[in-house]
């Protein structure tokens, strides 16, 4: 290793953070102008936007996963498996530890790793406002584990339910009706009907409550009140009981209480309302933060209190335009953000005057199973149905593109694309 290199060290392997990891292995770390280092908390990278698919055992995550070794020695950069526990400022040093993979050779420690250049892209946490219970009785989709987890309880939820011999309810609430919320109901849908194909008959589809529980007056606040309306209409018409304008105040093992004093049954329930920061960033200090906790950085993605420090996608509290908010914690920001940070990093290496982050918003489009989606693109065209879904895909091949580039990601849409036919619909282990 050439010690003399400049180091460039991203914390974080998200869609953002392996995307710029690509771009300047493929272009510095190539040609030995800079040493590129990833560092993330697990062995092999899964898109967040495909985690509500895991989580409903509608899509195997081994089939699209990206493992970091072996990515890192095909784009020219080092891989590091560590947990981003903190920094010193001063000495240029991140201090990470050993996530624990193995009970016999585990060995608790920690590292520190220099950098001249550090890139935070830790993305976002799940926001429970400090809700009574949520900890403690709630499912949360921030990661590949969480979602795995998610997905073999639902499925021991339904054996339990096959092999009863008294037929029941079984109710799944989900709580916050963002994307992730309506995505998640919407799949869940689906699964309900697979498993009922596969066997476990036992368990009228019917019998299986999918409520979806948000506390402002419609849901998808984030796009237009037509598409909130479309939407809910589409799932309602799916089977989904809605929710609006009820504030949870309690959760607990089997139920859900709310403001008004009302209390609806649940024997799985999932947090999806509203991020944060992860929690190692409340604990940096010298860093100007938002509310939330996310580092304040200026449009060159640069923070306020230190030039070698970037921050992207959702753990970035990113304003370019003083008129307008801040930039909402979405894959497309992140992935802009990465390919922003491409080619203003050598920029920066050179001296040069940094150029300026500007964001174009491509539209939001949200999945309703398999088969339907619906969205707006350029800020007012509505689409839905079997395009809508089309073009929620491709979002999906663009992120493979950028880490694989076009070749390998058109073998892959080919090899999902027989997979898909050919395998079962949910999975079943």
């Amino acid at each position: 290793m050439n010690n003399e290199l400049h180091r460039i060290v991203i914390v974080g392997g998200g869609a953002g953070g392996l995307e710029l990891a690509t771009q300047l292995g493929n272009t510095l770390g190539k040609h030995k102008k800079a040493q590129i280092t990833l560092i993330d908390r697990s062995l092999s990278h899964i898109w967040k936007p495909l985690l509500h698919e895991i989580a409903a055992g509608t899509l195997n995550p081994h089939s699209e996963e990206t493992n970091y070794f072996a990515h890192a020695k095909k784009h020219h950069y080092q891989f590091i498996l560590g947990q981003f526990e903190g920094l010193d400022k001063s000495t240029k040093n991140i201090k990470i530890s050993t996530p624990q993979l193995s009970e016999k050779y585990y060995h608790e420690g920690f590292t520190d790793i220099h950098y001249d250049t550090l890139v935070l892209a830790i993305g976002s946490r799940c926001n429970d406002f400090n809700t009574k219970g949520v900890r403690d009785n709630c499912y949360f989709l921030d990661n590949r584990e969480q979602a795995d987890v998610f997905q073999q309880d639902l499925f021991h939820l339904y054996l339990n339910a096959q092999n009863s011999p008294e037929k029941r309810m079984l109710n799944i609430a989900i709580i916050g009706a963002g994307a992730t919320g309506v995505e998640l109901s919407a799949e869940l849908i689906d699964a309900k009907e697979n498993f009922n194909q596969y066997g476990l008959d036992h368990i009228d589809p019917k019998s299986v409550k999918i409520t979806l529980i948000e506390a402002t007056n419609r849901i998808l606040p984030v796009l237009s009140a037509s598409i909130s309306a479309q939407t809910q209409k589409t799932l309602e018409k799916m089977g989904i009981d809605v929710l609006t304008e009820h504030k949870v105040s309690e959760v607990t093992k089997d139920s859900i209480q709310f403001a008004d004093g009302k209390t609806i049954p649940a024997d799985m329930i999932v947090w999806a309302a509203g991020v944060k920061a992860p929690p190692v960033l409340e604990l940096l200090e010298g860093f100007e933060k938002d509310r939330i906790n996310r580092l304040k950085v200026y449009a060159t993605l640069q923070t306020l209190s230190e030039p070698s420090i970037f921050a992207l996608g959702d753990c970035a509290h990113c304003q370019p335009d003083a008129h307008e908010p801040p930039l909402a914690p979405r894959a497309q920001v992140a992935s802009q953000q990465a390919s922003f940070l491409a080619e203003a990093i050598p920029v920066y290496l050179r001296g040069g005057s940094m150029p300026m982050f500007s964001f174009t918003d491509k539209g939001s489009l949200v999945s309703l199973s398999r088969n339907k989606a619906i969205g707006e693109i350029l800020g007012q065209v509505k689409v839905h149905g079997a395009l809508a879904r089309s073009m929620y895909a491709s979002l999906y091949r663009i992120h493979q593109t950028h880490i694989h580039g076009y070749t390998q990601a058109g073998l892959m849409m080919t090899k999902d694309f027989v997979t898909r036919r050919v395998g079962p619909k949910i999975k079943l282990y």
